[in-house]
């Protein structure tokens, strides 16, 4: 595994974990029904977020595949985060952003 790979690995597991931290979180806001998107969208994010991990670091054939995929989970997760003034959703959507470009950036490298 090369240093590109590790670093592209580190940033999808942050931001699984910045989306398992959201989602929590929006668990305890008070006006829980204006959340459900965001709950929901932090939840595909995590998994996608982790099923891309594995991928890359056992280097499947399907992983270009995955990361686009992975790439526009993130960007509906940031713009979803974005729309509410919660730290917890902002520190999300910066962490999906963050994510978004590493998927863009990995796939023009494995391209």
């Amino acid at each position: 595994m090369n240093t590109t790979q590790k670093e592209f690995i580190e940033k999808l597991n942050k931001c699984a974990a910045a989306c398992d931290i959201c989602l929590d979180a929006c668990l305890d806001e008070e006006n829980l029904d204006k959340m459900v998107a965001c709950v929901r969208t932090d939840r595909d994010c995590a998994r996608i977020c982790r099923l891309t991990a594995s991928f890359v670091a056992s280097g499947s054939a399907f992983t270009d595949q995955l990361v686009g995929v992975c790439e526009s989970i993130c960007k509906s997760c940031a713009d979803e985060c974005a729309k509410h003034e919660a730290d917890h959703c902002q520190e999300c959507a910066e962490a999906c952003r963050a994510c978004e470009e590493a998927c863009r950036d990995y796939a023009n490298v494995a391209a």
